[in-house]
């Protein structure tokens, strides 16, 4: 798979305030499933990375800009890419877009990998660490160091 990867989404009356507007935890709960179907495309889904080796990428910051609104039938797309990659974190921009092209949010998204039974930080395991590690070299060489020691 090639970043950035796109989800689409269709915008739902259940996604939608009483105006009509789509709702702005909705964006989150996109975002979400944004993040999880990119690591599905390249066979690494979340419950794999649960099962052999006990830890899970859990959020630890969200950032949400909303640019313009989405409504009721709206067709969108996730957008995902990589944007750094430290020994224990990964920060991912998420952009969510209209058909035009136009951008209705974005989202920056922090993730740190922790063990299950105490919630602790731990270096991201390979094979994820290797794809996080190119896809932030791709995709952002501007961002800062691809690959720094857990802190």
């Amino acid at each position: 798979m090639s970043w950035p990867h796109r989800l689409p989404v269709r915008v739902y009356f259940e996604d939608t305030d009483a105006g009509g507007i789509v709702y702005h935890a909705t964006y989150l709960r996109w975002a979400e499933r944004g993040r999880t179907e990119s690591l599905r495309a390249i066979n690494l889904p979340h419950q794999l990375l649960i099962a052999r080796y006990s830890s899970m990428l859990v959020v630890r910051r969200v950032e949400v800009e909303y640019v313009a609104p989405a409504r009721l039938d709206d067709s969108l797309i996730v957008e995902t890419r990589v944007r750094r990659f430290r020994g224990a974190s990964v920060d991912l921009a998420q952009d969510v877009i209209g058909e035009g092209g136009g951008v209705k949010a974005r989202l920056q998204v922090g993730l740190v990998c922790v063990r299950a039974g105490d919630m602790r930080p731990q270096l991201i395991p390979e094979p994820w660490r290797g794809v996080f590690r190119q896809a932030a070299q791709a995709g952002c060489p501007a961002s800062g160091p691809a690959d720094e020691p857990a802190g």
